[in-house]
């Protein structure tokens, strides 16, 4: 069984709308982030640099389970208060990959995600398959069978 990535995120005052809670849409941006060193920060410590080439969105799907505060009791003179997320792969195709999430606020769960993601050509402008060095990156983060 594979390793959840796990990435803690610093929340921003810009993060929160009018009810002092983390914007719904702030959610993919924190979510981003997490994902983001996933790939170009892990991917290039395993060797694979393609994911900076070019990876584009298909599709978000999220799921909020409760509100997001900026909690400044939890935060000290040294760091803003921060949410962890976790995240995985859950599948792999030839041309297309889900990561999905769960975004924790202190020990509660607040928030599931995935996105599906296809890696694309910039230059030539259009999608390409997965090679086998970034298969092999993803499956290093896939916890469940159905992601070979």
């Amino acid at each position: 069984m594979a390793d959840r990535f796990v990435y803690h995120c610093t929340l921003r005052w810009s993060d929160l709308d009018a009810y002092g809670h983390v914007n719904n849409a702030r959610f993919l941006t924190l979510y981003e982030e997490a994902r983001v060193a996933m790939m170009f920060a892990g991917g290039r410590a395993w060797g694979v640099d393609s994911f900076s080439d070019g990876v584009v969105i298909r599709r978000h799907e999220v799921d909020y389970l409760r509100p997001v505060d900026y909690a400044l009791g939890r935060a000290t003179a040294e760091a803003a208060p921060s949410v962890r997320i976790e995240l995985w792969v859950e599948e792999i195709r030839a041309s297309r990959f889900t990561v999905a999430y769960e975004l924790y606020d202190g020990d509660v769960l607040a928030s599931t995600a995935r996105s599906v993601l296809v890696p694309f050509d910039l230059t030539a402008k259009r999608p390409r398959r997965i090679t086998d060095d970034e298969r092999t990156f993803l499956l290093s983060y896939a916890l469940s069978s159905g992601a070979a």
